[in-house]
């Protein structure tokens, strides 16, 4: 066992300590630090283990393997768990209807398969006898405030481990200990990216990426999709049918959204679309750059934003706009389930019973570009042929331009008379 570099010190009531856990539901994605993390729980505090890996449309991993990989390195079970339409149904959902957005075009496929993967190891964790729960969340990231805050949240009587805050070890001791022990891992010292995977998004950090000052190495990591410079030289358009807000049809074709959204992002993704560098501020007061690949959440989100804007009055689009960075920052800042997210979805419901219709969206070498929005509730329009729609009367414009520019005209006039 290496040896830590500091001496961490548990201070809170919910962590557990070692001796106190006999049963652990680990969450175990099958990266390095949960690969790590299944054998150092072992041989640190000698608990039997049953890992819990959530199958929420990753757009990457092959999950029979990770199953198989968390039995063969000491697992006593290894739960797979379907949860794909939950997530798309109960927590995308809501994303897009607040047009989910962090600082930028991330689009929140980590917060919100955070907040799932919460609620889900609450439950297997009492399925299972489990007493304690550990994840490989770090000491400096966002993931460990959602993932035990959730936890908290919905469970008052289970302990937390979190090994990654424990041991100390960076991500090159990792890699040097998973080597040590024979254990396959995605990362090496020669490719130090790690990804977090699912339907919404796969987010990328690690290695150059991780310091601003560098340029992300993208052909060394993205490789689940096109990048845009090998893109198809030929445009394509989809059309994505919204019903109350939520996607229900991908080109004429009804499905359900966890299947719209994984069909999309295979569309999307030829073509290059969704790659997000993105800089931004995490809870912890730090810094942070990672790249993303948000292929089929960039383009609905891009579709439902207008149409939304498209059949509402500018006060209310005004407000929803300020409505949805609140909803972004309490999402990505680990408030899920506070009562603030429950308010602002009922607002968004209110809001979107008149998002429904069609957007054509273009497709072209990293571009997803509106081009057409059809609705039954959609506002009228400025047209040179005033022929259809409401009949605007000219006649009024002149006396608007008098009463509208009124104080800015008296506010100059005092200006020069002083």
């Amino acid at each position: 066992m290496l040896q830590n570099k500091t001496k961490y010190i548990k201070v809170s009531s919910h962590e557990a300590k070692i001796g106190e856990a006999k049963k652990v539901l680990l969450l175990y994605s099958g990266g390095l630090d949960t690969s790590v993390i299944l054998k150092w729980i072992q041989d640190n505090y000698k608990a039997q283990v049953v890992t819990l890996t959530l199958d929420i449309g990753q757009q990457h991993d092959d999950l029979m393997v990770i199953k198989k990989k968390a039995l063969k390195f000491g697992a006593v079970e290894a739960i797979v768990a379907d949860a794909k339409d939950e997530f798309a149904q109960e927590f995308i959902a809501k994303g897009i209807k607040a047009n989910a957005s962090y600082q930028g075009d991330y689009h929140l496929s980590t917060p919100m398969g955070r907040a799932i993967l919460a609620k889900k190891a609450v439950e297997y964790a009492e399925k299972t006898g489990a007493d304690c729960i550990a994840h490989g969340c770090t000491g400096k990231g966002n993931d460990q405030v959602r993932i035990e805050g959730y936890i908290l949240t919905l469970s008052h009587k289970t302990k937390i481990i979190a090994p990654v805050r424990e041991w100390d070890m960076d991500r090159d001791e990792e890699i040097k200990y998973a080597q040590k022990h024979g254990i396959p891992v995605p990362a090496r010292l020669d490719f130090p990216y790690s990804v977090d995977d699912n339907m919404w998004g796969m987010t990328w950090e690690g290695g150059e990426v991780e310091d601003p000052g560098e340029i992300p190495q993208v052909e060394n990591f993205l490789t689940t999709y096109t990048l845009a410079k090998n893109a198809p030289d030929k445009e394509e358009l989809v059309t994505i049918s919204f019903s109350e807000g939520i996607p229900v049809a991908l080109n004429g074709t009804k499905m359900k959204l966890s299947v719209l959204i994984q069909k999309l992002n295979k569309i999307a993704g030829l073509h290059g679309v969704g790659v997000v560098h993105l800089l931004e501020d995490r809870l912890v007061g730090l810094k942070t750059r990672g790249v993303y690949e948000l292929p089929a959440g960039h383009v609905i989100i891009s579709a439902h934003k207008d149409l939304e804007k498209y059949v509402s009055t500018r006060h209310l689009n005004q407000l929803k706009q300020e409505m949805d960075i609140k909803w972004a920052y309490f999402c990505y800042g680990a408030l899920w389930f506070d009562p603030v997210m429950q308010a602002i979805n009922a607002f968004n419901d209110k809001v979107n019973e008149k998002v429904t219709g069609e957007v054509t969206v273009k497709l072209f070498k990293g571009k997803a570009t509106v081009v057409a929005i059809k609705s039954p509730y959609a506002l009228d329009y400025v047209s040179f042929n005033n022929t259809e729609g409401y009949k605007f009367n000219t006649n009024s414009s002149a006396g608007f331009i008098e009463i509208y520019s009124l104080q800015m005209k008296l506010a100059n006039q005092i200006k020069k008379k002083i």
